[in-house]
């Protein structure tokens, strides 16, 4: 004769037991269609319930979506700064290849210049020995025309 209600209340079903008069007042609502009306608010309520779930689950993914764009937010920038850092090694890099290039075209510059400088001295060199190649030749000549001279007289 006591039956159970159903009542769902914030997601949460709350049982209690019908007295003699809640008993006698259902067989009567159920003869007016009370007890339809119940079993559709009932089926309302689970269907919110269900909808506020699914609301759950969408707010949950969507806090995960966000969560994961800002760890690549973040992966990003920290690419981008090493790529900063990249480019301004490299730029530094390419300078410093300017400068030796400069350095060594002027190395080879004053190579040149030597290279120049030993020429000019060999030649002076190969004239000085010429010069001396001659005055040899002067004095042995001399020297044998004197030799000649007091060997015939």
């Amino acid at each position: 004769m006591f039956g159970k209600l159903k009542r769902r209340s914030g997601g949460v079903m709350a049982e209690r037991e019908m007295g003699p008069r809640e008993a006698a007042g259902e067989q009567a609502g159920s003869e007016v269609g009370i007890a339809g009306l119940m079993n559709k608010r009932a089926q309302l309520v689970t269907a919110i319930d269900g909808v506020g779930l699914m609301i759950k689950q969408m707010k949950e993914k969507r806090t995960g979506l966000e969560k994961e764009i800002e760890e690549e937010s973040v992966e990003i920038k920290n690419l981008k700064e090493t790529l900063v850092k990249v480019r301004e090694y490299i730029e530094e890099e390419g300078r410093g290849l300017a400068e030796l290039a400069r350095k060594r075209s002027g190395v080879e510059q004053e190579a040149d210049e030597v290279a120049q400088l030993i020429s000019e001295m060999r030649d002076r060199l190969a004239g000085l020995d010429g010069i001396i190649e001659t005055e040899g030749r002067s004095i042995m000549q001399v020297k044998q025309s004197r030799e000649a001279a007091t060997a015939g007289a």
